[in-house]
């Protein structure tokens, strides 16, 4: 600093190295060639417990297989000595009577030949103790109790030998991994002269078994997942009690599975409370924690940068689990909170001590409120993005919100989050609102502005989460559900609404949340967008959310409102300053382009010939989203004759065609149906008028 020169012993070339980072390192030939027992601790100590407990068990075995042994022998025996396959050889050609002599006869020469068999070794054993002692006897007894045992070993299939309690439907694939193989044959999962290839061999993990195998060749894990319900019964267990993922990554391929099997109902324990209760704060852009899987793995949720879709039938913790993924950011003082609770409970009273903005009820006034809410926080995307415009590469790298520019005060850009609780009531409303001389209703106006900011917010640092008793394809538009990144599925009623919340086609791949039992209260499927503990190539997991009562939610809020109060973040509705939004209509309806169809295009069936318009009119905005829809499926909602209905479509140049396509058993099979763009295509034609007379007269000219 003085200017003086000081002597430098070395100067280094190095690199920041993060510790805590994966390294892939290539295993050496030991590691590759040598079995896992002996490269791998835990697999090490495994297989010590199994021959621990199999030399503990094995005078047991021993005795059960000596004495299976003996009542064979003895069966044979009986045959034998009655000629039984004579005698029904006999039966079979009708000559009993001709041959009762023969066999009777027969039947007293093996009576004479066992007493002197019998004889002969009581002789023989008697010379053979005076002669040689004791020792003999007991030497040539242990030799006929092994033959007894090798002979009495359980092999299926053989008669007096198949275990009434055990065999290939019990866990006993834990000791032998053939049982396994004839499981996955049962099922249907693999050919019958397939088989397995083990991985890891089965193992203790938690309350439960798991295993890794590898599939026969051009076998997929997806099968094997979609499948899950089938394997399950072929081990005798319920499916909540099997757990079936694809391996992935390095260590991973198409056709690699790994399986757990609980001991019992892994759902039926109580649940356990969040651990929010316990933590003093919290960071947003952590994930929260959000439940534990099957083999009571934490998951966490992640919420910055996504959406989130919550749905279910009434009464299965839907609230609870939108309110965990609130609780995470009320104990981050440097986040934003907008709730609206159109349930108009007191699920949620406790969040207006945190939040910027807070409203209970079900009245249009407060859907109208909303969609000040709305307006206000698309202003507020589009003036974060014109100010990220103006910062330099250090400060914002891209176009996103960092964890240092959502703290920082004077950016003015927190994570900034909307829960809508009961999201189906703005959505359904019919109040008129009047957007840029256009008339739309407010639900029609509160989706397109709910569309726009899933689609815009998540980069700004806007999280969505929308909470739904009623997931189906009215309520919910499609459009919507296509940007929300995050799905949780409760229980819900069939696998339709399981599909409308988690995405299409998911009941094909296994994912059904209409399946999940109504006494596993909190029980979900979680598709997440993002990385979670169970690893980021992960499609969907089954998740039972942390346990967090009203009295926990509350304690919640009060510490996240002490955070603010310390950091001086306390806004809005919270701090005493409930006042209304600065709107500006048009600059919103401008940008999301709502009521000129340049946001999304709304089908009406206005003007269009039947049945094409009724047909219209069901589809919805479920046109623009689903790609097939089954002539059966259409034939019943309109309550029209299947034969009749194919001859008016075709007539406006709108044929059917075979596709695959999922049924309410979850099968895929071909069905006779009309692919949507086809029915777009059509509606076009209707609208400019190039069917002609043939309009103008009526499908049933045709």
């Amino acid at each position: 600093m003085n200017g003086d020169n000081s002597p430098v012993r070395a100067v280094l070339d190095a690199e920041l190295v993060d510790e805590d980072a994966p390294v892939s390192v290539r295993p050496g030939w030991w590691a590759r060639r040598a079995p896992l027992w002996l490269t791998s601790r835990p697999h090490r100590a495994q297989m010590l417990r199994d021959l621990a407990w199999a030399v503990l068990r094995s005078p047991w075995r021993f005795l059960g297989a000596v004495v299976r042994g003996l009542v064979a022998a003895l069966r044979w025996w009986r045959g034998w000595v009655t000629v039984r396959d004579y005698r029904e050889a006999a039966e079979g050609s009708e000559k009993l009577a001709d041959k009762f002599e023969a066999i009777r006869a027969l039947t007293l020469f093996r009576w004479k030949v066992t007493g002197a068999l019998v004889a002969v070794v009581a002789v023989v054993g008697l010379v053979v103790r005076l002669v040689y002692g004791d020792w003999v006897l007991w030497l040539l007894g242990g030799i006929g109790a092994v033959g007894l045992a090798v002979l009495g070993r359980r092999k299926e299939g053989s008669p007096g030998r198949k275990a009434v309690l055990g065999g290939p439907r019990a866990l006993t694939w834990t000791m032998d991994p053939q049982v396994l193989v004839d499981a996955f044959r049962d099922a249907k999962l693999i050919g019958k002269d397939e088989t397995l290839r083990l991985v890891e061999r089965a193992m203790r993990v938690g309350e439960g078994w798991a295993v890794t195998v590898d599939l026969p060749a051009t076998r997929k894990a997806a099968d094997v997942i979609r499948n899950r319900e089938a394997l399950a019964s072929a081990l005798a267990v319920d499916e909540v009690q099997l757990s079936v993922e694809r391996v992935r990554g390095n260590g991973g391929h198409a056709g690699r599975v790994a399986m757990w099997v609980a001991d019992q109902d892994p759902y039926a324990t109580p649940p356990l409370s969040t651990p929010l209760l316990d933590a003093p704060r919290w960071d947003a852009w952590r994930a929260v924690p959000f439940g534990r899987d099957a083999r009571d793995r934490r998951v966490d949720l992640p919420l910055v940068w996504t959406s989130m879709l919550v749905g279910a039938i009434p009464r299965q913790g839907k609230t609870f689990a939108a309110r965990l993924a609130a609780a995470g950011l009320i104990l981050d003082p440097y986040t934003r909170l907008y709730v609206a609770d159109f349930k108009a409970g007191k699920d949620w009273d406790a969040a207006g001590a945190v939040a910027h903005r807070f409203m209970s009820g079900d009245e249009s006034e407060h859907v109208l409120a909303l969609l000040g809410w709305l307006i206000e926080l698309v202003s507020e995307v589009q003036g974060r993005y014109r100010r990220m415009r103006e910062l330099d590469d250090v400060v914002c790298p891209e176009s996103k919100v960092t964890p240092a520019m959502s703290r920082d005060v004077a950016l003015g850009m927190p994570i900034t989050a909307l829960f809508i609780d009961e999201v189906q009531v703005p959505l359904e409303d019919r109040t008129p609102v009047k957007v840029q001389d256009k008339k739309l209703t407010a639900g029609e106006y509160v989706g397109e502005l709910l569309t726009w900011l899933a689609k815009k917010g998540p980069a700004a640092g806007i999280v969505l989460v929308l909470a739904t008793q009623r997931p189906d394809s009215k309520t919910i538009p499609s459009g919507l559900r296509a940007v929300l990144g995050s799905r949780f599925a409760l229980r819900v009623m069939d696998w339709r609404d399981s599909n409308i919340v988690l995405g299409e086609q998911m009941n094909t791949r296994g994912y059904d949340s209409s399946r999940l039992l109504a006494s596993h209260k909190g029980v979900g499927i979680l598709r997440p967008d993002g990385e979670t503990q169970a690893g980021a190539e992960v499609l969907a997991l089954t998740v039972r959310t942390y346990y967090m009562p009203n009295e926990d939610w509350r304690t919640i809020c009060q510490r996240g409102r002490a955070l603010r109060e310390a950091a001086g973040t306390l806004t809005g509705h919270a701090a005493g300053q409930d006042t209304a939004p600065v709107l500006d209509h048009a600059a919103v309806a401008k940008a999301i382009g709502a009521g000129t169809g340049t946001n999304q295009p709304v089908w009406r069936p206005d003007g269009l010939p039947e049945p094409l318009a009724e047909v219209v009119a069901y589809l919805g905005e479920d046109i623009e989203v689903r790609d097939f829809v089954p002539t059966a499926e259409l034939a019943e909602v309109l309550k029209a004759d299947p034969t009749a209905f194919a001859r008016q479509m075709a007539a406006l140049d709108c044929k059917p065609t075979r596709n695959r396509t999922p049924m309410d058993d979850g099968e895929v099979r071909r069905v006779r149906g009309y692919f949507t763009e086809d029915i777009r295509t059509a509606v076009a034609r209707a609208r400019r008028g190039d069917f002609g007379s043939l309009v103008e007269a009526g499908p049933d000219s045709a």
